[in-house]
């Protein structure tokens, strides 16, 4: 992966994480046990610091970026959806984040709240437990249900899966010019999005 030393800080990656090759580290970033960082997503830590802690994903070209001496982490568990822009926030345990959604400075996001996608937070929002967050601006809506709770720990479930299948077969390879009688597809565990599973649908 492209990993950085600024001014003497480097990056820092448990051994049981996952960053795709194409993932940018920059200098005071830390991701914890156990993480997911996907294709293209950049972690800069050029101002203040970056956290992931045990258990988070950071998916497609997602940003994590700060003001200088802030700290933009992301809490245990927490779930970040793919092309989401995190800046100097702090998502909160077992948080979700949807694709394309901004979270902007100071801002903290509950634990086990859900952010709706393409939302946008302002900074200095803070939002309860179990809320669910959505619109630009962003507002809380209701709060989540245990259902809804247990499908968004489903979801980071199969991304702590996808670390762990990553570190072990994933390689780069050449492609194939056409497609092989009987191909194989990649394991179904089930899970689906919130809709089909019926865990509601304004999420």
């Amino acid at each position: 992966m492209p990993c950085y030393s600024l001014e003497g800080v480097r990056p820092v990656v448990h051994p049981t994480a996952y960053v795709h090759p194409t993932a940018v580290l920059i200098g005071d970033v830390i991701v914890g046990p156990g993480c997911y960082i996907g294709p293209l997503a950049a972690l800069r830590g050029d101002f203040g610091r970056i956290v992931l802690e045990e258990g988070a994903n950071l998916q497609d070209t997602c940003v994590m970026h700060g003001f200088p001496d802030s700290d933009t982490v992301v809490e245990r568990n927490g779930h970040i959806g793919h092309g989401a822009v995190l800046h100097g926030c702090r998502i909160g345990e077992d948080a979700l984040v949807g694709m394309n959604a901004v979270v902007m400075d100071y801002a903290q996001i509950g634990p086990r709240s859900i952010v709706s996608a393409a939302a946008f937070v302002k900074a200095r929002f803070e939002c309860a437990p179990q809320s669910l967050v959505m619109g630009a601006p962003a507002s809380v809506k209701r709060s989540l249900s245990d259902e809804e709770i247990a499908w968004k720990r489903r979801g980071t479930e199969e991304y702590q899966s996808l670390a762990k299948r990553c570190i072990e077969s994933l390689v780069e390879c050449q492609p194939l010019t056409e497609v092989e009688e009987e191909r194989p597809r990649l394991g179904d565990s089930g899970f689906r999005p919130k809709a089909e599973a019926g865990a509601g649908k304004d999420a």
